[in-house]
């Protein structure tokens, strides 16, 4: 089968090309301009340009791009700048709320299993944190491939105000996370490079660095809560649910959701109250969304507009 060529409108193109232009000029002024985006720059215009159907996947797919920007863009200001570092008050009342005895010492979850852990652990922690951002994006792929773009758009856009109010709260409180606090103490030293803490041991099982690349572009480790990665899964799994998707897959994501909240504690990554206050994020986002943005008139004008141009 041939693919057939459709060019944009010349406004819709002329517009887009201009905010890549001013994008990839400001990224590379304020950012730094790396390999990665570059590929996405191609891989948007490809299908922006190239026909109808891929222009509608590229405008779809536009939350999960402004994500990646804003969280990319966060290293211009870092949250550190704009309020103290906790590093001492939060693994002090973590310590006091699960703290665990052992040998007439109180340990935070963290450190007990960074002491107690094992090769089977390690391997599901890292398969675990490894679909904290795939998992998402392939359901997302998923109701829109069957077509259901209200709910995909729904979804995508609760995905992207999710992730926006946990970075708000980055700059409101920044915080380090529990590695921090057990590999340097308890003073803030700035510019700590990323670290991969507990999935360390995922890449020694492999013999490859794969968390070593990833955590090593960390945009920021002082911005442990709330616990994204908790979060995701279960804005998935909520619009799974509204989707009356079969067991199997609603399974599937449950046993990630489960997998992640676990993973962010067994790796050292995060709190538990990180992750409590991550799965509170996601909820106050699709109340937000559900209750609060879609019962406003001119947002839902918007909303059916962005929903009319990708159906």
């Amino acid at each position: 089968m041939k693919m057939k060529f459709s060019l944009p409108s010349a406004k819709e193109g002329i517009v887009v090309l201009v905010i890549t232009v001013v994008f990839s000029l400001l990224t590379a002024t304020f950012v730094g301009f790396r390999p990665e985006h570059f590929f996405l720059i191609v891989l948007f215009l490809l299908l922006f340009f190239a026909n109808e159907k891929t222009r509608k996947l590229a405008v779809g797919l536009l939350p999960f791009l402004i994500f990646g920007i804003s969280y990319d863009w966060m290293r211009v200001y870092p949250n550190y700048m704009v309020n103290p570092i906790d590093v001492e008050n939060l693994y002090n009342l973590e310590k006091f709320l699960f703290g665990i005895h052992i040998d007439g010492q109180i340990l935070i979850p963290c450190e007990y299993f960074a002491i107690h852990n094992t090769p089977i652990g390690d391997f599901l922690a890292g398969i675990f944190y490894l679909g904290w951002v795939p998992v998402p994006i392939a359901f997302g792929m998923y109701l829109y491939c069957l077509k259901d773009r209200n709910i995909y758009l729904r979804f995508a856009m609760v995905f992207l105000l999710v992730n926006l109010l946990g970075f708000t709260f980055y700059y409101i409180y920044p915080a380090a996370p529990p590695w921090y606090a057990i590999n340097y103490g308890f003073e803030p030293i700035l510019n700590t490079p990323g670290n991969m803490a507990g999935l360390a041991r995922f890449d020694a099982l492999l013999g490859i660095p794969l968390f070593d690349s990833i955590y090593g572009r960390n945009a920021n480790v002082f911005a442990a809560v709330p616990s994204l990665h908790s979060a995701y899964l279960v804005v998935v799994l909520f619009y799974a649910i509204k989707k009356k998707c079969n067991w199997g897959i609603l399974s599937v994501i449950s046993i990630f959701l489960i997998g992640i909240w676990f993973t962010a504690v067994y790796s050292s990554h995060h709190y538990i109250i990180d992750v409590l206050l991550g799965i509170l994020c996601a909820l106050a986002g699709i109340a937000l969304f559900e209750y609060v943005l879609m019962k406003l008139n001119w947002f839902k004008m918007f909303f059916d507009k962005y929903l009319n141009y990708i159906k």
